[in-house]
């Protein structure tokens, strides 16, 4: 088997983003047999990982390889995210987040680290009821305390975060303004309108960007972003 089908097999099977130098510690034995250097290795590897990443480019593929989250991914592509969707939808019903916890997340990621009285001041509304459905999704954890008085837990995104939003790092993200039209209109989508009082309502719910199967699409900050195959073996046909 070539280095660059060792390269792929690899990228295909890694449940999470694989980083480049953990692909070159993998192929670093077979290549060290075929009498190149350490360094040698990782410059073939950076140019076949590229050439794979030209080749799942072309047009007449459904998948192609992704940088995200500190490392590389395959993923179904952008442009079919509605036939995937449609499929993962027929699978089994999406688990869906509240708007409340969705709105907690987004102040989140623009505004960490954050409090949860600094989240509670910007929504207008009490956030701690939704911080532990966050914790719990391990889509923010804590990020130590502030240096005021009482001294109050801090909160960030996690790497889970980007990959279930397809992310490659937190400045992907778009607006906040952006952000806030798309969770109206997705909202908007669902038939499930907002309570009139504007409190947090936990029946309101939208699509939770949690990744639901090998073929599931997520729809985030107004990107369409397609899910990753999981390793050989898992629902493979081929396995």
């Amino acid at each position: 088997m070539s280095l660059k089908a060792k390269l792929e097999a690899i990228i295909y099977a890694a449940e999470t983003p694989i980083t480049l130098d953990h692909m070159v510690q993998l192929l670093n034995q077979s290549a060290i047999a075929e009498g190149a250097t350490d360094d040698e290795v990782k410059s073939r590897v950076r140019v076949l990982l590229e050439e794979l990443i030209d080749d799942y480019a072309a047009a007449d593929r459904g998948i192609e390889i992704r940088q995200i989250a500190g490392g590389y991914r395959m993923s179904t592509k952008p442009e079919h995210h509605d036939v995937v969707r449609d499929f993962a939808k027929s699978l089994k019903p999406p688990i869906r987040l509240s708007l409340p916890a969705l709105e907690t997340l987004a102040v989140i990621a623009y505004k960490q680290p954050v409090t949860v009285p600094e989240i509670s001041e910007i929504r207008g509304v009490d956030s701690s009821g939704v911080i532990a459905t966050l914790l719990d999704r391990k889509l923010i954890t804590t990020a130590g305390r502030k240096a005021v008085i009482g001294r109050p837990i801090l909160y960030k995104s996690t790497k889970e975060f980007l990959l279930r939003f397809g992310l490659k790092d937190v400045g992907e993200l778009p607006s906040m303004e952006e952000f806030e039209k798309l969770v109206a209109e997705s909202f908007q989508n669902e038939l499930l309108p907002l309570s009139d009082n504007g409190a947090d309502d936990a029946s309101a719910v939208v699509s939770d960007p949690q990744i639901e199967s090998d073929a599931a699409v997520v729809e985030a900050d107004g990107e369409t972003v397609s899910a990753e195959p999981h390793a050989a073996g898992e629902n493979d046909p081929a396995a």
